[in-house]
Protein backbone atom coordinates (compact mmCIF):
# COMPACT_ATOMS: atom_id res chain seq x y z
CA UNK A 1 0.00 0.00 0.00
CA UNK A 2 1.43 3.18 -1.20
CA UNK A 3 1.77 5.80 1.86
CA UNK A 4 -0.55 8.29 2.81
CA UNK A 5 0.02 11.51 2.58
CA UNK A 6 -2.25 14.04 5.26
CA UNK A 7 -2.42 17.46 5.95
CA UNK A 8 -2.73 18.84 9.38
CA UNK A 9 -2.93 21.94 11.01
CA UNK A 10 -0.47 22.50 13.69
CA UNK A 11 0.43 25.21 16.30
CA UNK A 12 2.82 27.47 15.20
CA UNK A 13 2.48 29.96 18.13
CA UNK A 14 0.94 30.24 21.54
CA UNK A 15 -2.00 32.89 20.64
CA UNK A 16 -2.27 35.95 22.06
CA UNK A 17 -6.03 37.25 22.98
CA UNK A 18 -7.83 36.29 19.79
CA UNK A 19 -5.91 33.55 17.23
CA UNK A 20 -4.63 34.86 14.30
CA UNK A 21 -3.87 32.63 11.07
CA UNK A 22 -0.24 33.10 11.55
CA UNK A 23 -0.27 31.25 14.84
CA UNK A 24 -0.98 27.88 12.81
CA UNK A 25 0.86 26.47 9.64
CA UNK A 26 -0.23 24.05 7.21
CA UNK A 27 1.78 21.25 6.55
CA UNK A 28 1.69 17.93 5.11
CA UNK A 29 3.29 14.51 6.59
CA UNK A 30 3.39 11.05 5.48
CA UNK A 31 1.11 8.88 7.54
CA UNK A 32 2.57 5.27 8.69
CA UNK A 33 1.20 1.92 8.30
CA UNK A 34 -1.18 1.13 11.53
CA UNK A 35 0.75 -2.03 13.60
CA UNK A 36 -0.79 -4.42 15.37
CA UNK A 37 -4.39 -3.63 17.33
CA UNK A 38 -4.03 0.00 15.46
CA UNK A 39 -6.17 1.37 12.45
CA UNK A 40 -6.14 4.49 9.86
CA UNK A 41 -8.88 6.62 10.22
CA UNK A 42 -9.98 9.06 7.50
CA UNK A 43 -11.55 12.65 9.13
CA UNK A 44 -14.76 13.45 7.80
CA UNK A 45 -15.81 16.08 10.25
CA UNK A 46 -14.29 17.73 13.26
CA UNK A 47 -15.16 19.71 16.29
CA UNK A 48 -13.78 23.19 17.15
CA UNK A 49 -14.54 23.54 20.17
CA UNK A 50 -14.77 26.42 22.98
CA UNK A 51 -12.02 24.66 25.33
CA UNK A 52 -9.46 24.51 22.66
CA UNK A 53 -8.49 28.21 22.80
CA UNK A 54 -7.05 27.61 26.36
CA UNK A 55 -5.77 24.63 25.34
CA UNK A 56 -3.71 26.52 23.06
CA UNK A 57 -1.95 28.40 26.01
CA UNK A 58 0.56 25.33 26.99
CA UNK A 59 -0.09 23.11 23.26
CA UNK A 60 3.04 21.81 22.02
CA UNK A 61 4.19 24.11 19.38
CA UNK A 62 4.69 22.40 15.69
CA UNK A 63 2.52 19.31 16.44
CA UNK A 64 -1.00 19.37 15.02
CA UNK A 65 -3.91 20.00 17.64
CA UNK A 66 -6.06 17.53 18.67
CA UNK A 67 -10.10 18.25 18.66
CA UNK A 68 -13.06 16.23 18.44
CA UNK A 69 -13.84 14.24 15.21
CA UNK A 70 -15.32 11.56 13.64
CA UNK A 71 -14.44 9.32 10.53
CA UNK A 72 -14.02 6.39 9.19
CA UNK A 73 -11.52 3.13 9.33
CA UNK A 74 -9.49 2.59 5.98
CA UNK A 75 -7.37 0.03 7.18
CA UNK A 76 -7.48 -1.86 10.15
CA UNK A 77 -4.91 -4.12 11.82
CA UNK A 78 -7.39 -4.64 15.15
CA UNK A 79 -9.98 -7.39 15.76
CA UNK A 80 -11.84 -4.88 17.09
CA UNK A 81 -12.92 -2.36 14.44
CA UNK A 82 -13.48 -3.58 10.30
CA UNK A 83 -12.59 -1.16 7.04
CA UNK A 84 -15.60 0.93 6.63
CA UNK A 85 -16.34 1.03 10.48
CA UNK A 86 -16.99 4.87 12.06
CA UNK A 87 -15.19 5.71 14.76
CA UNK A 88 -15.16 8.92 17.38
CA UNK A 89 -12.14 10.41 18.19
CA UNK A 90 -9.92 13.02 19.99
CA UNK A 91 -7.29 13.40 16.75
CA UNK A 92 -9.04 16.34 14.74
CA UNK A 93 -7.52 19.29 12.72
CA UNK A 94 -5.46 16.49 10.15
CA UNK A 95 -6.74 14.01 7.37
CA UNK A 96 -5.72 10.92 8.02
CA UNK A 97 -3.94 9.63 11.27
CA UNK A 98 -2.55 5.87 12.80
CA UNK A 99 -3.99 5.42 16.42
CA UNK A 100 -4.26 2.75 18.94
CA UNK A 101 -8.14 0.45 19.10
CA UNK A 102 -8.39 1.93 22.86
CA UNK A 103 -8.07 5.86 21.48
CA UNK A 104 -11.39 5.80 19.39
CA UNK A 105 -14.59 4.44 19.84
CA UNK A 106 -17.08 3.10 17.02
CA UNK A 107 -20.23 4.61 16.56
CA UNK A 108 -23.17 3.69 14.78
CA UNK A 109 -24.88 5.65 11.62
CA UNK A 110 -28.26 4.14 12.02
CA UNK A 111 -28.59 6.15 15.72
CA UNK A 112 -28.11 9.55 14.20
CA UNK A 113 -25.68 11.29 11.24
CA UNK A 114 -22.60 10.76 12.29
CA UNK A 115 -21.92 14.34 12.61
CA UNK A 116 -24.38 14.44 15.50
CA UNK A 117 -21.86 12.32 17.38
CA UNK A 118 -19.92 15.98 18.05
CA UNK A 119 -22.94 17.25 18.68
CA UNK A 120 -26.43 15.91 19.88
CA UNK A 121 -25.58 12.67 20.79
CA UNK A 122 -21.89 13.80 21.74
CA UNK A 123 -20.18 15.55 24.58
CA UNK A 124 -22.47 18.33 24.24
CA UNK A 125 -25.53 16.49 24.27
CA UNK A 126 -24.32 14.50 27.07
CA UNK A 127 -23.26 17.41 29.32
CA UNK A 128 -26.76 19.04 28.84
CA UNK A 129 -28.19 15.77 29.57
CA UNK A 130 -26.16 15.11 32.34
CA UNK A 131 -26.48 18.41 34.12
CA UNK A 132 -29.97 18.65 33.47
CA UNK A 133 -31.29 15.60 34.17
CA UNK A 134 -29.55 13.68 36.50
CA UNK A 135 -27.91 17.30 38.65
CA UNK A 136 -30.61 19.70 38.30
CA UNK A 137 -33.79 17.17 37.90
CA UNK A 138 -36.38 19.64 36.88
CA UNK A 139 -40.12 19.16 37.15
CA UNK A 140 -42.95 20.59 35.33
CA UNK A 141 -43.66 23.84 36.09
CA UNK A 142 -40.74 24.90 37.47
CA UNK A 143 -38.25 27.47 35.82
CA UNK A 144 -35.02 26.97 34.16
CA UNK A 145 -32.32 30.01 33.47
CA UNK A 146 -29.42 28.86 30.73
CA UNK A 147 -26.97 30.87 29.67
CA UNK A 148 -24.65 30.42 26.28
CA UNK A 149 -28.11 29.44 25.58
CA UNK A 150 -27.61 29.27 21.82
CA UNK A 151 -24.03 27.26 22.33
CA UNK A 152 -24.05 23.54 21.96
CA UNK A 153 -25.04 22.65 24.76
CA UNK A 154 -27.31 25.33 25.70
CA UNK A 155 -29.65 24.78 23.33
CA UNK A 156 -29.81 21.06 23.93
CA UNK A 157 -30.45 22.21 27.91
CA UNK A 158 -33.11 24.40 26.56
CA UNK A 159 -35.06 21.95 24.55
CA UNK A 160 -34.77 19.07 27.43
CA UNK A 161 -35.86 21.54 29.69
CA UNK A 162 -39.13 22.43 27.29
CA UNK A 163 -39.98 18.74 27.46
CA UNK A 164 -39.57 18.33 30.71
CA UNK A 165 -42.49 21.18 31.29
CA UNK A 166 -40.19 24.20 32.21
CA UNK A 167 -40.70 27.90 31.72
CA UNK A 168 -36.93 28.29 29.85
CA UNK A 169 -35.32 31.53 30.00
CA UNK A 170 -32.07 31.90 27.99
CA UNK A 171 -29.46 34.55 27.38
CA UNK A 172 -27.54 34.88 24.31
CA UNK A 173 -25.04 37.52 22.73
CA UNK A 174 -26.95 38.73 19.50
CA UNK A 175 -30.37 39.84 19.26
CA UNK A 176 -29.90 36.99 15.87
CA UNK A 177 -29.49 34.45 18.34
CA UNK A 178 -32.40 35.71 20.95
CA UNK A 179 -34.46 35.15 17.32
CA UNK A 180 -33.23 31.72 16.92
CA UNK A 181 -33.16 30.60 20.71
CA UNK A 182 -37.24 31.92 20.17
CA UNK A 183 -38.32 30.64 17.31
CA UNK A 184 -36.27 27.41 16.50
CA UNK A 185 -35.73 26.23 20.02
CA UNK A 186 -38.64 27.18 21.82
CA UNK A 187 -37.69 29.22 25.07
CA UNK A 188 -40.16 31.13 26.77
CA UNK A 189 -37.93 34.11 26.39
CA UNK A 190 -34.79 35.11 25.56
CA UNK A 191 -32.61 38.67 25.76
CA UNK A 192 -29.33 39.92 24.33
CA UNK A 193 -27.07 40.35 28.06
CA UNK A 194 -24.78 42.81 25.96
CA UNK A 195 -28.18 44.96 25.97
CA UNK A 196 -28.85 44.98 29.65
CA UNK A 197 -27.25 47.18 32.31
CA UNK A 198 -28.06 45.46 35.13
CA UNK A 199 -28.21 41.66 34.71
CA UNK A 200 -29.76 40.99 38.81
CA UNK A 201 -32.70 42.96 37.86
CA UNK A 202 -33.37 42.00 34.23
CA UNK A 203 -33.29 38.31 35.47
CA UNK A 204 -35.38 39.61 38.12
CA UNK A 205 -38.26 41.43 36.03
CA UNK A 206 -38.42 38.18 33.98
CA UNK A 207 -39.13 35.97 36.91
CA UNK A 208 -39.85 37.65 39.90
CA UNK A 209 -40.51 34.16 41.86
CA UNK A 210 -36.61 33.18 41.12
CA UNK A 211 -35.10 30.45 39.31
CA UNK A 212 -35.05 26.67 40.18
CA UNK A 213 -32.74 25.64 38.49
CA UNK A 214 -29.69 27.59 36.41
CA UNK A 215 -27.29 25.92 33.88
CA UNK A 216 -24.41 27.44 33.99
CA UNK A 217 -22.37 27.90 31.23
CA UNK A 218 -20.27 31.07 32.00
CA UNK A 219 -19.94 31.64 35.51
CA UNK A 220 -18.86 34.78 36.56
CA UNK A 221 -21.84 37.76 36.87
CA UNK A 222 -24.12 35.21 35.58
CA UNK A 223 -23.72 32.94 38.52
CA UNK A 224 -23.92 36.00 40.63
CA UNK A 225 -26.70 37.10 39.38
CA UNK A 226 -29.22 33.93 39.17
CA UNK A 227 -28.34 33.30 42.56
CA UNK A 228 -28.91 36.64 43.92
Amino acid sequence: MASIVSREIRLKSHPVGMPEESDFELIEVAVPEPKTDEILVQNIYMSVDPYMRGGMRSAKLNEALSGGCVGKVVKSNSDRFQVGDYVLGMLGWREFYVVAKERVTKIDPAIAPIQSFLGTVGMPGRTAYVGLLDIGEPKEGETVFVSAAAGAVGSIACQIAKIKGCKVIASTGSDEKVKWLIEEIGVDHAFNYKKIDNLVLHLKSLSPEGYDFYFDNVGGEFLEAAIY
